[in-house]
């Protein structure tokens, strides 16, 4: 028996790939599925089965591409509704794979089909779960994703998650792996461990959700306090792996390269949204007037996702060269399909044609504190969280997620500095800021990293664990 996890970090996500005598299960696959099947052939298997755990919101899934190559079964749990040819599993059904079973534990709560696969080794032991969007390690699945899919309230969702934890995962041995679908950075859940692997007992220890004298009341409110609004394009990613999407091979051929003057005058002529993914360093130095800035070395997918609101909008690409490809999957994978094309030899290529450039300026933390001095205006785009934990005195809170509400409070004609925590999202609002006419944005480099080793006053820090 071989279980391989194969994380993605910009997603931070794992698809899992479980091999016995030859037979093959794919769980939550990616929407590019020739890995898989490189690793099968390489494995000399043959893939035999491929599940979801539930409908996913944040990625689209590999599933119908897969099986369309294949001809593996998609398997879903309960209540499961695809437009596609799949098997709703039964609760309780047992799946054989070579040597070993994966049975089916239908655990509603994070979404009404949500399902947690049990692998039970040779003798019948069991021995690991993958628990999808269910259970995560340190938390789990938000289950405000599906009100509007299963006329039920938030609350009652995690009512019945609260059942579906404690009476299908937690009367499992205290050694039973856990595999789970995300780990911390994804949205699912409000505060996933870094860690990927951990085991039933390890979360009965660690996890708030699992305490063993918890009343539903408590779980309830626990699980539900203060979850954010979802990420605007999750409803769009559930719709597509529920209806089905192209070949991202496909959307890959489409995509044309084009010299300096092609790709201005198309961008003129489509509206397109011109979006650079280079080191934020780099868009400082010099980018296309009013392009966007979401580096493809960040929580790239993501941002994408909670800023670009209309996921059909004609994308034209500004990338390091040789990553054309990478980016335009990695937008795919969020189900962003209209990338039109991408700036032939790179951002280099522009300023050789001589064509116009813009520019933001960055200053040093130091600097910063200097122009505090001076009562300069500062705004915080980190999470909410974040800025709660700590913060400059007297800064205000305007969280890059929801920058459009806060757009009234920038000043056009002052200086203002931005800052996050590391320098990457504050790039990025500084590039959506610059292309709306604040031209007077100045990014501040390292973010609040930065800002801590300055005399720059802040106030004191607060764990976020107890917030």
């Amino acid at each position: 028996m071989k279980i391989e996890q194969i994380y993605t970090g910009c997603l931070a996500q794992g698809a899992y790939f479980i091999e016995s005598q030859g037979e093959i299960a794919i769980i939550d696959p990616l929407r590019e599925v020739q890995p898989y099947l490189d690793k099968a052939e390489n494995s000399n298997g043959k893939i035999k089965f491929i599940f979801e755990t539930h409908f996913h919101a944040d990625f689209v899934s590999g599933h119908v591409t897969l099986a369309e190559k294949t001809g593996a079964p998609i398997i879903f749990g309960p209540n499961a509704n695809p437009s596609f040819k799949a098997h709703i599993a039964k609760d309780g059904e047992v799946f054989q794979l070579g040597e070993i079973t994966i049975t089916v534990l239908h655990t509603p709560g994070h979404t009404m089909e949500s399902t947690t696969y049990l692998l039970k080794d040779k003798n019948g032991k069991d021995h690991a779960i993958f628990s999808g969007d269910t259970l995560f390690l340190g938390d789990v699945g938000r289950p405000d994703l599906a009100q509007k899919a299963a006329s039920m309230t938030q609350e009652e969702l995690a009512g019945l998650l609260f059942d579906s934890l404690r009476t299908k995962i937690m009367p499992l041995a205290d050694d039973v792996i856990v595999y789970p679908a995300h780990g911390a950075g994804s949205a699912c859940g409000k505060n996933l461990s870094k860690e990927t692997v951990g085991t039933i007992g390890e979360q009965k220890e660690t996890n708030y959700a699992l305490r063993a004298n918890m009343t539903k009341e408590e779980f309830i409110k626990e699980v539900t306090d203060g979850l954010l609004p979802p990420p605007a394009y999750f409803p769009m990613n559930v719709k597509l792996n529920k209806e089905g999407y192209e070949n991202v091979e496909n959307i890959i051929k489409e995509a044309q390269a084009f010299e300096p003057n092609v790709f201005e005058t198309v961008a003129n002529d489509t509206d397109a949204l011109v979006l650079d993914v280079r080191h934020q360093d780099e868009f400082a130095k010099g980018h296309i007037p009013k392009s966007i800035f979401i580096g493809i070395d960040g929580q790239f997918a993501p941002w994408v996702g909670a800023l670009i609101l209309d996921y059909k909008q004609p994308i034209l690409l500004v990338t390091p060269e040789g990553r054309e490809e990478e980016t335009i999957t990695r937008l795919a994978r969020v189900g962003y399909d209209n990338t039109i094309g991408y700036l032939k030899s790179g951002f280099d290529a522009w300023k050789k044609a001589g064509m116009e450039y813009d520019t933001i300026t960055s200053v040093d933390a130091p600097v910063l504190e200097e122009k505090i001095k001076e009562n300069a205006l500062v705004f915080d785009v980190r999470k909410p969280g974040e800025y709660a934990s700590e913060h400059i005195v007297d800064v205000p809170s305007t969280p890059l997620d929801f920058l459009n509400e806060h757009l009234s409070e920038f000043p056009k004609e002052k200086d203002f500095y931005v800052h996050c925590a590391g320098g990457y999202r504050s790039m990025i609002a500084a590039s959506i800021l610059k292309a709306r006419g604040y031209h007077n944005v100045i990014d501040v480099k390292g973010g609040y990293a930065a800002i801590k080793n300055t005399g720059i006053r802040r106030t004191a820090y607060v764990c976020p664990s107890t917030l």
